[in-house]
C-alpha cells in the first residue's frame, strides 16, 4: 500500500519496526538527524548500491538503463520480476532527491557526487567496501534474510506481478484505432467538425485524454478478455495539430519549443507536424517568413515530417489517408509490448519473415510518461528554466545538465573560474546534439551573464 512505501522512504525506523525484521536497527545516522538513510532491503538500497557497483567497476560504463537496474535489483527485492517495467516509486524518489542522475533518451543512470557519498556509506554500513564491484548483483553468502512486505511495493510491483510477460498481439488480433486528444474535440474554432469529417470518412477513432500530441494510433485488442479494458498497444506515429493562429501564439508564449522537446522524448520515432492554415495571413500575430522559418526549422533541425493543410476538412482527410496507411502497414505483424525508456525495433537487414516482429509501447505507459505536470526533480525543473534563454534548445538544456544536474552545481563551477574570462567560456565546449558540436562562446556568455551577474540585466 502507498503508506508504508511512503514511510520507508522518510525513514526507516517506522517501517523497519513494523516489518519485524530482527537485527536491523533503526538507521538514521549518515549526516546526522533527518538526513535520508533508505532502509535495509529497500529499493531505494538497493539501487544506490547497484549503482555503487558499477561506479567502481574499472571495465564498467559509469551508468545503468533501468532495464539493467531493475535485473539486478530483482535478487534483492524478490517480489521484483527482471524487466519489469511497472512504475518505481523509489527511482523517483532519488530522482526527486537529487541522488540519481537520468541522462540520455533511452534513459540512463548513474549517481550524483551526493548519490555517490551516501552509497559509499551504504557500502560501507554494509561491510562492502571495495568487494563485488563486478558487473552482477551478487549476495553475500549465508542465509538470506527475509525481504519485508514493504520492500515490493516500492518498486511497484504485487504478489501477484513475479512473472509479469510482455503483450502481444499476432495479426488478427488487433484492429488500427485513431486515438483523438480530447481538446480537439471542444472549444474554439472549427472542433466539432473535426470529428464529423472523420465519421464521414468512416475513420475508427476515439476521443481520450492524450498528454502529448493532438493524434496518435493504437493497435487494439480485437477479443480481449475484459470488454471494459481491451490491451493497447501505441503505433510508433504521432501527429501534432496546430492551427496558424495558435502556432503564432505558441511561440510568442514558449510553448513552440517546449512542445516539440516533449514530443522528441515521448517514445515514439515518427512525429507529424500538422500546419492548418486559418484565415488570412496578414491578420496574425507574426510576420508569414516568421512562421515559415519556424515550420522550416522544425523540419530540417528537429527531424519532424510537416504537413501543410488548406482547412480542417483537408486535416481530416490527411488523418484518414494515414489511418489507411497505417493500417495496410501493420498488417500481418506480430506486435509486442516495450518498457518505456528502451528503443524500438532497429532497422533489420534479415530475410522479411512471414509475421515480422515490432515492439511498441502499452498506451497506458506512453501516456503515462508523456504527463506534462508529473513530480520533477531539480534538473527537470533546471532543463525547463534553461530552455527559456534563446538560443537554447532541448537538445542544448539535455547537454547542460547532463554535465550540471543543477543550478548550485552550475553556480560552484562558476565559483571556481579564476576569471570573468573564463566564467564566459565555461560552457563553450560542451558538445549538444546528434553531432556533437560545441554550445559556442555566444551562448556561454550569455549564460554566464545570466548567472553571474550581480546587478540587473541589461
Amino acid at each position: 500500500s502507498p503508506g508504508p512505501f511512503h514511510a520507508s522512504e522518510e525513514g526507516a525506523g517506522g517501517v523497519e519496526g513494523k516489518a519485524g525484521t530482527a537485527g536491523v536497527p533503526t538507521q538514521l545516522k549518515a549526516g546526522g538527524p533527518g538526513s535520508y538513510w533508505p532502509a535495509r532491503h529497500s529499493g531505494a538500497r538497493a539501487v544506490l548500491l547497484q549503482l555503487y557497483r558499477e561506479h567502481l567497476n574499472p571495465s564498467g560504463q559509469g551508468f545503468l538503463t533501468k532495464e539493467e537496474l531493475l535485473q539486478r535489483c530483482a535478487p534483492k527485492v524478490p517480489r521484483v520480476a527482471p524487466g519489469s517495467a511497472r512504475p518505481w516509486p523509489a527511482l523517483r524518489s532519488l530522482l526527486h532527491r537529487n541522488l540519481v542522475l537520468r541522462t540520455h533518451q533511452p534513459a540512463r543512470y548513474s549517481l550524483t557526487p551526493q548519490g555517490l557519498e551516501l552509497a559509499q556509506k551504504l557500502a560501507d554500513s554494509e561491510g562492502l567496501g571495495l568487494l563485488n564491484v563486478g558487473s552482477g548483483p551478487e549476495e553475500p553468502r549465508g542465509e538470506e534474510p527475509e525481504v519485508p512486505e514493504v520492500a515490493s511495493a516500492e518498486l511497484g510491483t504485487s504478489e501477484g506481478s513475479i512473472q509479469q510477460s510482455p503483450l502481444e498481439l499476432g495479426p488478427g488480433e488487433y484492429r488500427v484505432l485513431l486515438c483523438v486528444d480530447v481538446g480537439e474535440t471542444k472549444g474554439a474554432g472549427h472542433r466539432p467538425e473535426l470529428l464529423r469529417e472523420l465519421r464521414r470518412l468512416h475513420v475508427a477513432h476515439t476521443v481520450r485524454k492524450l498528454h502529448v500530441g493532438d493524434f496518435v494510433w493504437v493497435a487494439q485488442e480485437t477479443s480481449p478478455r475484459d470488454p471494459a479494458r481491451p490491451a493497447e498497444l501505441v503505433l510508433d506515429h504521432i501527429v501534432e495539430r496546430k492551427r496558424l493562429d495558435d502556432l503564432c501564439s505558441s511561440i510568442i508564449d514558449g510553448r513552440f519549443r517546449e512542445q516539440k522537446f516533449r514530443l522528441k522524448r515521448c517514445g515514439l520515432g515518427r512525429r507529424v507536424y500538422l500546419v492548418e492554415e486559418h484565415g488570412s495571413a496578414r491578420s496574425l500575430s507574426l510576420p508569414e517568413s516568421t512562421l515559415l522559418q519556424a515550420v522550416t526549422n522544425t523540419q530540417v533541425i528537429d527531424g519532424f515530417f510537416v504537413k501543410r493543410t488548406a482547412d480542417i476538412k483537408e486535416s481530416a482527410a490527411y488523418l484518414a489517408l494515414l489511418t489507411r496507411g497505417l493500417q495496410r502497414l501493420y498488417q500481418g505483424h506480430t506486435l509486442r509490448s516495450r518498457p518505456w525508456g528502451t528503443s524500438g525495433d532497429p532497422e533489420s537487414k534479415a530475410r522479411p519473415s512471414p509475421n515480422p516482429l515490432c515492439s511498441l509501447l502499452t498506451f497506458s505507459d506512453f501516456n503515462a510518461g508523456a504527463m506534462k505536470n508529473k513530480a520533477q526533480c531539480v534538473r527537470d525543473v533546471f532543463a525547463r528554466q534553461l530552455m527559456q534563454v534563446r538560443g537554447v534548445s532541448g537538445e542544448k538544456a539535455a547537454a547542460l545538465v547532463a554535465r550540471y544536474s543543477s543550478p548550485a552545481s552550475l553556480l560552484a563551477a562558476y565559483d571556481a573560474c579564476a576569471t570573468p574570462k573564463e566564467q564566459e567560456m565555461l560552457l563553450s565546449t560542451i558538445k549538444c546534439g546528434p553531432l556533437q558540436r560545441n554550445l559556442g562562446p555566444v551562448l556561454s556568455r550569455t549564460l554566464s551573464q545570466l548567472y553571474c551577474s550581480c546587478g540587473p540585466l541589461t
